[in-house]
Order: C-alpha cells, then sequence, then structure tokens
C-alpha cells in the first residue's frame, strides 16, 4: 500500500476512515495520561468525544486543556504506517453551547455511534461533550516513503482543514 501524494489527502482519510482517536492530556506532575475515545470531527479543525466529566481525562483537560492527540490506522501491514498527530486545545462543551455543539459533533456519528441529545449531556447526566480545537497537524511518513531522503520515519506537518 502506498501512501496518497497529498500528504493533507493522507490525513483526511485517516481521521475520516478511523473511529477512535488516543487522547493525550497531562497529570497535575506532569506524567502523560493516554486515553482511547470515540470521536467525531467537524471539517478536521475541531474533534469531539463524550466522557463522563469524572473520568482523569475530563480532570486534565478542565486543568491543563492543552492536549495531544493520535489517530493511526492499525490495519495495514508493518512499516505502511499511516497516523495524524493533532495539537489541539480542549474544553467542555458549555450548556448553552450544547445545541449547537451536538448538531456538529453528532451529525457524522455513524450507523454504530450514539447522536446524543444535550439534555442527555447535562443536568444530572453522567456523560458530556468535550471538543478539542486543533493547533497543528502532521502525518507519519514511513522511512521506506521515496519522499523520505532520511529513509527514518518521521512526521511532516500538514494542514487537512477544509476550505469553506
Amino acid at each position: 500500500m502506498s501512501l496518497p501524494e497529498n500528504l493533507d489527502e493522507l490525513a483526511r482519510s485517516v481521521i475520516d476512515e478511523n473511529r477512535y482517536m488516543t487522547l493525550g492530556t497531562s497529570e497535575a506532575d506532569h506524567r502523560p495520561r493516554l486515553s482511547p475515545v470515540y470521536f467525531t470531527h467537524a471539517g478536521y479543525r475541531t474533534f469531539y468525544w463524550v466522557s463522563s466529566p469524572d473520568a482523569r481525562h475530563s480532570g486534565n483537560v478542565a486543568a491543563r486543556p492543552e492536549v495531544a492527540i493520535v489517530i493511526y490506522d492499525t490495519s495495514v501491514e508493518i512499516g505502511q504506517g499511516r497516523a495524524v498527530y493533532v495539537d489541539a486545545v480542549a474544553s467542555l462543551v458549555t450548556d448553552e453551547d450544547l445545541p449547537r455543539r451536538c448538531a456538529e459533533a453528532f451529525a457524522q456519528a455513524g450507523p454504530d455511534g450514539v447522536a446524543f441529545r444535550p439534555d442527555e449531556l447535562s443536568g444530572e447526566a453522567p456523560l458530556r461533550l468535550y471538543h478539542a480545537d486543533a493547533t497543528g497537524y502532521e502525518v507519519h511518513l514511513p522511512g521506506r516513503d521515496p519522499r523520505n531522503a532520511t529513509g527514518i520515519d518521521t512526521r511532516v506537518r500538514v494542514d487537512p482543514v477544509e476550505q469553506t
């Protein structure tokens, strides 16, 4: 399997073809905390997930909103890695913003996904909607890719954001 010529397109395809991302947050003592979460996205700019506000990663987001995200394709052969790395700033969606954000977050929830309503993510509900707004993107470029002169796996900066 060869990577697309256009690396922005590679980033979009990895994001579109996968449903789980690894969310990297920071503990109070600066240790990393990694959490797999089901996600949706809006225009490759905003990533959404639903979590308990009591989850450690949710507490980390509240205290330290800078996060790292990796979305990767685990189905490919060794040496054919496809991954997108996203730097982002995350936060809880406020109750006032839930109607708009739920419509955006769950527009592409997929047949097995749950399209939550605002009332299911507020009040006494045990789950909340979170979002991460991307600030930078990179893709994994394998060492054997002809565009990679080093021969060593590396990351390349891309901009997969849809133009509006």
